[in-house]
């Protein structure tokens, strides 16, 4: 006799650090609208271990539906890790990656479908506005999106997260590539294939604070687009410290030139301080810049694994 496992219409993705007053509220929009595609689908939550309660309401909804899978870390390893571990472990022919604080509306899922249908591969939703954010926010996201498509060999598609839905072919592809810094919407511009968008409303957070990108998490996660898919900053670099090289030179030809001519020029100490802090800033932010490409050479190379999982729960072994 010969056994078939049964493939889900659609996975969903969720990754999930400290939401305890979310995940109910998120299921109880999440749920009804994938039944509205398919009775066969999946969630699956992808928790970084922390100190709520975010573990036992997922073995709750388990439980109740075990359509609904945890994939549970040893430790805390971030977004962009637990997205990808989730979308590793998923089956269904269709994959969907969701943010669980209910900004990102569970309903948009029919749209990003019903787009799919047309024949695409991908389907990233595109945020018409950002409601419940600072200007301050609005205006790194736009020059970071703007610097990034400037700069990379890719383009990222403005004012997008990672909230989109993928064929499974584009989700093997991305699986396959196994990059230590999985910036999706980078890894997603790589791998190629018929995209496509939908516009929508980004709502206010439902409960809580934003955990993962808080602080410089969305500026990290920047880099690692910016980073990860580009030696433009180093040609960038190479280039500049080219030209202050020549500019140096024609200030010193400039001094000999006044020297030879008679000139009598006054030692100024504001000069020398300017100019030794101008070159000591160029060099430290060119080995900066240098270092941030070699310590992901670095973690290349020493090939740890992304992520590492203590438990799962719903999944076949």
């Amino acid at each position: 006799m010969s056994l078939t496992r049964n493939v889900p219409e659609i996975s969903i993705v969720v990754p999930v650090y400290q939401e305890e007053k979310i995940i109910e509220a998120f299921l109880e929009r999440l749920i009804p609208t994938l039944k509205g595609i398919s009775q066969d689908f999946e969630i699956i939550f992808c928790l970084d271990p922390g100190s709520d309660n975010s573990e036992n309401l997922i073995l709750k909804a388990n439980a109740f539906d075990p359509r609904v899978k945890l994939l549970k870390f040893s430790r805390r390893f971030g977004q962009p890790a637990a997205t990808i571990a989730g979308l590793a472990r998923s089956t269904g022919k269709k994959v969907v990656v969701i943010d669980a604080d209910l900004q990102d509306p569970p309903e948009v899922i029919n749209q990003l479908n019903e787009k799919m249908e047309e024949g695409f591969d991908v389907v990233y939703a595109t945020r018409r506005n950002r409601q419940g954010e600072t200007i301050i926010k609005k205006a790194f996201t736009h020059l970071g999106y703007k610097l990034i498509n400037s700069l990379s060999d890719i383009q990222i598609p403005r004012n997008t997260g990672d909230f989109r839905i993928m064929s499974r072919r584009v989700v093997i592809e991305i699986c396959a590539l196994q990059e230590k810094h999985g910036f999706l919407r980078g890894l997603v511009g790589f791998v190629g294939y018929s995209q496509s968008s939908v516009l929508y409303d980004r709502d206010v957070r439902f409960a809580g604070e934003g955990k993962y990108n808080r602080n410089f998490g969305s500026l990290r996660i920047g880099l690692n687009g910016l980073i990860g898919f580009s030696a433009k900053p180093l040609n960038f670099m190479a280039l500049f410290g080219g030209i202050i090289a020549g500019f140096s030179f024609l200030l010193g030809a400039w001094y000999a030139g006044q020297r030879i001519f008679g000139a009598k020029i006054t030692p100024g100490l504001s000069t020398t301080v300017i100019l030794i802090s101008f070159f000591g800033g160029v060099q430290l932010l060119s080995l900066g810049l240098v270092g941030e490409y070699i310590s992901r050479i670095y973690d290349e190379v020493k090939n740890r694994p992304m992520y590492i999982v203590e438990k799962q729960v719903g999944f076949d072994d």
